[in-house]
């Protein structure tokens, strides 16, 4: 499941995943999300705190999430995740090379310097 973190910056969208995250979770919450963002701040500063294992996206999750990248590819501003999946931040530096934006990945107990980080105009 994806929920929306609320109480961050209006200029960061920000979700949480947990359990099974399916295609649905990524049209209604991500796809909405970022598209909201993208069309009020002409740029994507997102936060995804993985509280759930990689292999608990669905297939059809997979599909919807690379397309929310695709369609929103100029607007990737910065981009930080936080999980303790060591094979997590190994995926943000290669989307790093593969986007204009940045990523980074963070531990589960840096989630407040991910959003900091998020935060500054690096």
């Amino acid at each position: 499941m994806l929920t929306e973190i609320t109480g961050l910056p209006d200029h960061i969208f920000g979700v949480r995943a947990t359990g099974e995250v399916t295609s649905d979770d990524i049209k209604d919450v991500l796809l909405t999300g970022l598209k909201r963002t993208a069309q009020r701040f002409k740029e994507i500063r997102y936060l995804l705190v993985l509280e759930t294992d990689v292999k608990n996206f669905t297939a059809g999750a997979w599909i919807q999430d690379a397309k929310a990248g695709i369609q929103n590819f100029t607007r990737w501003k910065k981009i930080a995740v936080v999980s303790a999946e060591k094979s997590v931040e190994w995926f943000t530096d290669i989307f790093t090379v593969a986007t204009p934006g940045k990523s980074k990945g963070f531990k589960p107990d840096e989630l407040e310097e991910a959003k900091a980080w998020l935060n500054t105009e690096d």
